[in-house]
């Protein structure tokens, strides 16, 4: 009698009565499944936060490989990028005038407004304020003359080679009971900037607490 049919010829409620490799083979059966059920509990359900720890490093490594590669396939695009950054950068710092052109730029705006046939009744500096690399220097400017004159005037500090912008412009008749458009007062402040050169000069000298005189 082969083994399978000694299989069907058992009696579960007898197992004593069982042949031995019959009782060995269930035995062996029985451990690999109670040994199998303890490996799952205590090894791989406390190692498997460990794999999906793992899995996920993983994933980010990846994901930080294929975002170098793709930097560094497009390197020399941004290499490139760069360089046109620092010339435009370049060319806008070289329309900051620095401290010795103001003065020259003062005079260049007022005559603007002359150029455009204004009639210049304020032109008044204000304090400069610094801001990082460069300063601000706001001038108030009351011009009087027609909308013709003051297009012309707009036109001519955008067309000037330094950086010069206009602010709070307001635009009133010069006598509120006669119309037209050829009498009209215009206040603007106008806004030039500076660019601050390394002025760290000499520091004033402390005064002396102590000693002969």
């Amino acid at each position: 009698m082969n083994f399978v049919d000694q299989l069907r010829t058992l009696d579960p409620r007898d197992v004593g009565r069982w042949p031995l490799p019959v009782r060995g083979f269930f035995i062996a059966l029985i451990f690999a499944v109670f040994a199998a059920f303890a490996w799952y509990m205590f090894v791989w359900n406390d190692d498997r936060p460990l794999l999906q720890k793992a899995e996920a490093e993983e994933l980010d490594l990846r994901s930080q490989f294929e975002n170098k590669q793709q930097r560094a396939a497009n390197l020399d695009a941004y290499k490139a990028q760069l360089l046109e950054m620092e010339r435009s950068f370049g060319a806008m710092l070289r329309q900051l005038p620095g401290k010795t052109e103001v003065p020259n730029l003062l005079v260049d705006i007022s005559q603007t407004g002359l150029a455009a046939g204004l009639q210049e009744k304020l032109f008044q500096p204000g304090s400069e304020k610094g801001n990082g690399f460069y300063a601000e220097l706001p001038i108030h400017i009351k011009l009087v003359g027609s909308y013709h004159d003051f297009g012309n005037f707009v036109s001519g500090i955008a067309a000037l080679p330094r950086i010069v912008t206009l602010h709070d412009i307001q635009i009133t008749p010069v006598d509120a009971t006669k119309g037209g458009y050829d009498n009209l007062t215009m206040d603007v402040t106008a806004k030039t900037y500076r660019y601050i050169e390394d002025e760290g000069g000499a520091q004033p000298a402390k005064k002396k607490t102590g000693g002969a005189t």
